[in-house]
Formats: structure tokens, C-alpha cells, sequence
């Protein structure tokens, strides 16, 4: 069955792939003791904690600047050094963004986005370059934590996008299967 996306539906459906590969992340990285978390290994914001900490902080980022707000992150620090809240923020921030693009207008993901940069300078972008970006800079993220994972030696995380749509086309399946009920 070939599926066609507007530009709306595939983002929806890029960030519920998001919450996902999320989730096959956040169960490994549970595994590991806090001191691996915050330890660093090597990755441009130096620990794992951090790293998902900084995922966070674009997102927030990116989204008021799609609802039209500004805002200022510090990179530099870990905003959440609470590792459990760190991982239901990042997820709700996900959801919230989920829903809200659920709610905008086909014509939004046609629109420009006008910001401020982090440097403070005006930048334009297409919007739907915008989710984009953060789409792909949450793929490279995790890609490069998976990455110290396995270096760690614990397995390779399946996080791929063709096994979030095996996984969800056997869910319809089941969900088809189930028995309709009649009164």
C-alpha cells in the first residue's frame, strides 16, 4: 500500500517517530549507570546526559520560534541534571510539538519563518526546512549516542526510521484484526 503525504501529516508522523526512537534510546540508556551517563565520551556536548539535555533545548528552541517567540538557551550547562525528568520533558516537548502541528493549517508548512538567530541576527527559512532540521538534528543525536553505546559494548540501538513503520504497520494490523463490536 503506497502512502502520500501533505507536508502536515509526514511531520506529525516524523515526530511520532521521534517519541519512538526516543523510547528504544531511553530504555538502553537506562540501563547504564548515572556515572556513564555523565561521564565524557567523546561527544560534542561531552557526556550522553548532556547530549539528550541539549536535544531537548533546540527543540524548545525551534518550536517557539515556529509559534513566533523568541527565546535564549545555554548550551554550555545541563538545564536538567534530573535524568527521569530530563526524559519525560524531552518526550512532552515532543508530544506538545506533535499536537500543535496537528492543529496548524496546511498553509503553515508553506509558509517562511522569519527568527532571530542565536547570534541575533534575522535569518528566513522555509518553514517545513525548519522541522526539517530539527527532524534530522534529533536523528544525529541519537545516531551519535548510539554510537557510544556500542563502544560501550552494549548492543547497537535499533532506532531506524524502516523499523518505527514495520512496527507500526503490524500495530494497524493487529488493531484491524480486533473483533468490531456491535450492541
Amino acid at each position: 500500500m503506497s502512502e502520500q503525504y501533505a507536508w502536515k501529516s509526514y511531520f506529525v508522523v516524523q515526530v511520532d517517530y521521534q517519541l519512538w526512537a526516543n523510547d528504544r534510546m531511553f530504555a538502553t540508556l537506562g540501563r547504564l549507570d548515572a556515572v556513564v551517563r555523565l561521564q565524557e565520551l567523546g561527544l560534542f556536548f561531552h557526556s550522553i546526559h548532556h547530549t539528550v539535555d541539549h536535544l531537548l533545548l533546540v527543540n524548545r528552541l525551534w518550536f517557539a520560534r515556529l509559534r513566533g517567540e523568541s527565546g535564549k538557551v545555554n548550551f554550555s550547562q545541563i538545564t536538567y541534571p534530573d535524568w527521569n525528568q530530563l526524559i519525560e520533558i524531552t518526550q512532552a516537548n515532543l508530544r506538545d510539538l506533535q499536537l500543535w502541528l496537528e492543529g496548524c493549517d496546511d498553509d503553515f508548512f508553506e509558509s517562511e519563518l522569519t527568527y532571530l538567530t542565536s547570534k541575533g541576527e534575522h535569518e528566513t527559512m522555509w518553514v517545513r526546512d525548519v522541522l526539517t532540521h530539527m527532524m534530522g538534528h534529533q536523528i544525529h543525536h541519537r545516531g551519535q549516542i548510539s554510537a557510544v553505546v556500542t563502544r560501550l559494548g552494549y548492543p547497537a540501538l535499533e532506532m531506524d526510521y524502516l523499523y518505527y513503520k514495520r512496527e507500526m504497520a503490524a500495530y494497524r494490523s493487529q488493531l484491524a484484526a480486533i473483533p468490531a463490536v456491535t450492541e
